[in-house]
């Protein structure tokens, strides 16, 4: 993305702060794993949108007067030719303002005190600060920890939750990021082909992801979007399976459930197929209902259609197929065979963080997800694909790849021979 993407989103966050008030966002901090080892650090989602810096220890600050006017500056961390040694060249003023398009840049050193004075100046009332949190429980970020000061040194401003008003933003996905999208699911389809390629009885899953691994690093070094799932057999029916050492036996399926990332924006992309490249009759069966199911949903989906709609209808859908093929016995046991939901938006969190809309609008892009666990059959698979909104439906932004028993088969045969 350019820095008019990054200007922009953060005119739009500016445009819902209420007057005389600080913003302050961080993009986070390194976690130690062990000793002098940390954690790969990873850029907070909602600074990256809006600054396009990706780098630990930066801060945001943007102060809006009583006229509606924003300045707005970068704390970076300073050069430090030692450490730069170890860990590589930190991004300098020029660079930092060349991507961002925020021209006043300052140290990291310096926050403190400008932080202080612009509290105590007497012109602002509010303070923004990104307090996102999955679970009351997760471990403090900078955020956080920057709160408790402000609590105690500054209780005369208000705090406001700045992640309401980013979710806000980043529900709706512009061209550009649609289009990064696009190229992620390129990406994603030639990792899932060579798995089907390579894919055979007695092949261990952990070489399945060593195939999907090789084929995203032929284009960029930023890798899977997520954890890879891969399983075979019966690990399928552990729905984040993580653990790579099982090892596909003849007529087992395939379960996975992975994605890439193109310019930070992701994919969420399963597919299911027998390792030795021919559905037995009982997977035909399953998998026919779960694809009947999934074209059925890119039918219907259109604008204006609710949001908690899309899940309820999977679930029906499938439910209805299940036992029209003799599979189930009523539509109200579908959770004997369907574990989880079917929609999930997608972005720059492969779960992405927005404000979960009533009503579905142009430019969301979110997963349709049709999973179906046989266990008693040993066959458990899912079947998702990307669905982008537009004015008057949707598309399957993930048909590009094979997804069809035949697109599925024809793949696998020419990987087999």
């Amino acid at each position: 993305m350019n820095k008019e993407f990054h200007t922009g989103n953060r005119k739009r966050l500016y445009e819902g702060l209420k007057s005389n008030s600080l913003l302050v966002l961080f993009s986070g901090t390194e976690l130690r794993k062990t000793n002098d080892e940390y954690y790969p650090f990873y850029t907070d989602r909602n600074f990256y949108y809006l600054t396009g810096l990706d780098s630990k220890e930066f801060v945001l600050l943007a102060m809006k007067d009583s006229s509606g006017s924003v300045e707005e500056r970068i704390y970076i961390l300073p050069p430090d030719p030692m450490q730069e040694r170890w860990t590589g060249v930190r991004i300098k003023p020029a660079e930092a303002e060349e991507l961002s398009g925020i021209s006043d840049i300052r140290f990291t050193d310096a926050f403190p005190g400008d932080i202080h004075t612009l509290a105590v100046s007497g012109h602002y009332e509010n303070l923004y600060l990104d307090l996102f949190r999955v679970n009351p429980q997760d471990i403090d970020r900078p955020a956080h920890r920057f709160l408790r000061r402000a609590q105690s040194e500054y209780p005369f401003l208000r705090i406001e939750n700045a992640n309401i008003l980013i979710r806000r933003l980043r529900t709706i996905k512009q061209p550009c990021e649609i289009e990064a999208i696009r190229k992620a699911e390129t990406i994603t389809r030639d990792g899932i082909v060579a798995m089907m390629k390579a894919s055979r009885p007695g092949m261990y899953e952990y070489q399945y992801k060593a195939e999907f691994d090789r084929a995203l690093g032929q284009h960029s070094p930023q890798g899977p979007a997520f954890p890879s799932i891969i399983s075979a057999g019966k690990n399928n029916f552990c729905i984040h399976y993580y653990s790579y050492k099982g090892q596909a036996q003849d007529g087992d399926m395939i379960l996975n459930d992975v994605g890439a990332q193109y310019d930070s924006l992701m994919t969420d992309v399963s597919r299911g197929w027998p390792c030795n490249g021919r559905y037995s009759e009982k997977q035909r069966l399953l998998y026919t209902c779960a694809l009947n199911t999934s074209n059925h949903m890119f039918e219907i989906i259109r604008p204006g259609m609710k949001m908690a709609d899309v899940d309820a209808t999977i679930r029906r859908f499938n439910a209805e197929q299940l036992k029209d093929a003799g599979v189930l016995d009523s539509v109200e046991n579908i959770g004997t065979y369907m574990w989880h939901g079917g929609a999930h938006h997608v972005g720059y969190d492969v779960h992405d963080v927005v404000e979960v809309p009533e009503v579905i609008a142009p430019g969301m892009v979110f997963c349709v997800d049709v999973g179906i666990y046989h266990e008693e059959w040993g066959i458990g698979f899912r079947l998702e694909d990307n669905c982008l909104v537009t004015e008057d439906g949707c598309e399957n932004l993930s048909v590009i790849t094979p997804r069809t028993i035949e697109e599925i088969e024809d793949t696998m045969c020419k990987g087999i021979r």
